[in-house]
Formats: structure tokens, sequence, C-alpha cells
């Protein structure tokens, strides 16, 4: 009986540390989809860890959507909306922080 309450105890503690399954953000998805990535899933990760400390998931999605059509990006950098402007400086910023940490 000691040993099965220890078990369960012990499972009771273990189960909430187990590392949950990883999955793949937005921006690492269309990466690794893109004819440009090479299959470099280590760059393509380390850009996405970028764009969760530095995009929203919204941000993240609209920008994955570059990788798929890039001529959205130019559409969009040149764009006089006010929303598409902010966006930009986000992204910019964003494709900067990744550049420094993600450069091999």
């Amino acid at each position: 009986m000691t040993r099965i309450l220890f078990a369960a105890v012990l499972a009771a503690f273990l189960l909430p540390v187990a590392p949950a399954p990883v999955q793949a953000g937005p921006i690492e998805t269309a990466c690794s989809r893109s004819d440009r990535s090479n299959g470099n899933r280590a760059l393509c990760r380390c850009i996405q860890s970028v764009a969760n400390q530095t995009l929203t998931r919204s941000d993240q999605r609209r920008a994955a959507r570059f990788f798929r059509d890039p001529q959205r990006a130019q559409d969009m950098r040149t764009s006089s909306s006010t929303r598409d402007s902010a966006f930009w400086t986000r992204y910019r910023a964003f494709g900067s922080a990744a550049e420094r940490h993600c450069a091999t």
C-alpha cells in the first residue's frame, strides 16, 4: 500500500513538470515551408523565437504570409494606412532583432 501511495504522490509531482509538446509558430511554419529556407530548421526556430519576443500572434500570422507572397510585404511597406505603417515598424524591428540573434 505504501508503494502505491508513494507512486501516486511521485506521479502527481512529475506530471506537471513533464515538458509539453512544442508547437511551431506561424513564422517557423512558413519559414520551414518556404523554398528559401533550404531545410534550415534551426534558423526557422530561431526566427520564431525572436518573433515570440517581439511580435504579437496576430502580427506573426500577418508576417508569415510574406513567405508565401513577398509582394504582400512590398504592398504593406508602401501602404499609406496608419495600421500598416505601425505594423511595418514592428516588423522591421523584428527583422533587425532576428538578424542579430539568428546570424550564423
